[in-house]
């Protein structure tokens, strides 16, 4: 029987930080969710957003004050680490805003049975599978730029290849557009986290992989609302589902690429100074283990 283990030097829970990043991203996702049947300018919808930007302003002056802050600000100090984070919100912006309308797509403008919808989205997943344990050795081989610029390029003209799609387009028009953006986001999400765990120190790669994931979970929210805002809106003007849901693909279709560039752009090779660079045995064995 394992005994109970404590470590006596870890920090107290950020409290005032947690409150204020959870209430101020839910003020901002229900703006987005309830904008398209309230009305943008409703006082409801502007007073969520007022809100939430508000307290979110606060989390940042709060974090920055605190002794043991939930996010240290200091971090995004290294370019590395900012750009690979602001990545991973366009990622699961659009992969898990865009994966919430794939199944609808093949249900209510084809017509599909919703067990055939499922069977008809594994390309994504199936394509993620099998790319990504070879995405962190890519990004060892050829640096974190190459690959992560490469899967959201791949990823946004997928995206915006379902933007194309149509009630009568077969099956067999589609899938390879759903395989598209399952290789791309493969490629990006394994390296983009070695890329900020690279940025900081050793000791605070834990903190680093987390924060990493927390920004995908944030891009993931917004994603859905944002997207299905734009559905919505759509049909609210007179538009199809169908053409809600082809405006909502070529939006994340083109805001993926836009992030292509930027970090085509902005993300470098290596983070902190002195940190080891992609093609390092150390950068290697980090990024291979994601």
């Amino acid at each position: 029987m394992l005994g109970e283990s404590r470590n006596p030097s870890a920090p107290p829970i950020d409290v005032p930080g947690t409150v204020l990043s959870a209430t101020g991203v839910g003020a901002v996702t229900f703006g987005l969710i309830e904008g398209g049947s309230r009305g943008w300018t409703s006082p409801v919808i502007l007073g969520s957003f007022a809100a939430g930007l508000a307290l979110l302003a606060a989390f940042v002056v709060v974090e920055g004050r605190a002794s043991t802050p939930m996010l240290p600000l200091r971090l995004f100090r290294q370019r590395l680490f900012t750009v690979s984070n602001t990545a991973m919100v366009v990622v699961g912006f659009a992969l898990m805003g865009s994966s919430f309308f794939f199944s609808q797509f093949f249900v209510y403008v084809q017509g599909t049975s919703i067990l055939v919808a499922g069977l008809q989205t594994l390309p994504v997943s199936l394509a993620m599978v099998i790319v990504s344990p070879y995405a962190g050795r890519l990004a060892a081989r050829y640096g974190f730029r190459v690959v992560v610029s490469t899967g959201l390029a791949l990823a946004g003209l997928g995206l915006l290849a379902l933007g194309f799609v149509h009630a009568d387009t077969g099956y067999g028009n589609v899938w390879w557009r759903l395989t598209v953006v399952g290789i791309g986001f493969a490629l990006t999400m394994s390296p983009l986290t070695g890329a900020a765990i690279q940025a900081v120190s050793p000791q605070e790669g834990g903190l680093a992989s987390g924060v990493s994931s927390t920004t995908r979970q944030i891009g993931a929210v917004l994603g859905v609302a944002v997207l299905g805002a734009i559905v919505h809106t759509r049909e609210s003007g007179g538009a199809s589902f169908e053409s809600g849901l082809n405006s909502a693909f070529l939006a994340a279709g083109a805001v993926t690429l836009a992030c292509a560039v930027f970090t085509g752009l902005w993300l470098t090779a290596t983070g902190r100074r002195g940190a080891p660079g992609p093609n390092s045995q150390e950068a290697k064995q980090s990024v291979s283990r994601r």
